[in-house]
């Protein structure tokens, strides 16, 4: 009996159990990601940054986009960048479940993309539960957000500085708070 690569088992959103035969090669990923992030994080070069994300996550990153670094990734090769994209310093992808960022999306200092959790019942809390993050045009992520897995942000919705968002947000919308709720249209 073939296994699918566990890879290909996340972006699907399937549960990974934590005897999981592959697991190891999500950490094996990490470590490598992680050896890429230490030569993007230490260039001042924009275009050094962008050719090192274009190999961390797989893909060709346009010259249109600015990152501020430090940025953090665990995996990688499930985060897609559009044209047009800011990100700022210190934020923290974690993409095993996907992150796609579309064009003109601004993303502010300290934000956090989590695309993946863990079980509530301590039986399942060493499960890995991947759900994407889908980023939609416009869309501005303010300082020190967090967006939670599964969570699609809205076309030209904003989220306020600081706040949690644990469910979908509507295009043209300010959300903001702990969990964030619409604050009003745009």
């Amino acid at each position: 009996m073939e296994t699918t690569d566990i890879f290909e088992r996340l972006k699907n959103g399937e549960v990974i159990l934590p005897g999981d035969p592959q697991a190891y090669k999500m950490r094996e990923a990490s470590f490598a990601t992680k050896k890429l992030l230490l030569q993007m994080n230490s260039t001042a070069d924009p275009n050094e940054v962008r050719r090192l994300l274009s190999e961390i996550t797989g893909s060709q990153i346009d010259e249109s986009v600015a990152v501020f670094t430090p940025l953090y990734i665990n995996y990688g090769k499930h985060t897609k960048i559009g044209k047009n994209v800011f990100i700022n310093f210190d934020c923290v992808f974690l993409d095993l479940g996907g992150i796609t960022i579309e064009d003109g999306v601004l993303i502010a200092p300290k934000v956090s993309l989590l695309s993946e959790g863990h079980g509530l019942s301590p039986e399942q809390r060493h499960s890995l539960i991947p759900k994407p993050i889908h980023i939609k045009k416009n869309a501005w992520i303010g300082a020190g957000a967090t967006v939670l897995q599964g969570v699609t942000i809205g076309e030209n919705a904003v989220v306020a500085a600081g706040a949690v968002v644990s469910k979908d947000v509507p295009d043209n919308t300010i959300v903001g708070g702990i969990p964030a709720k619409i604050i009003k249209e745009i």
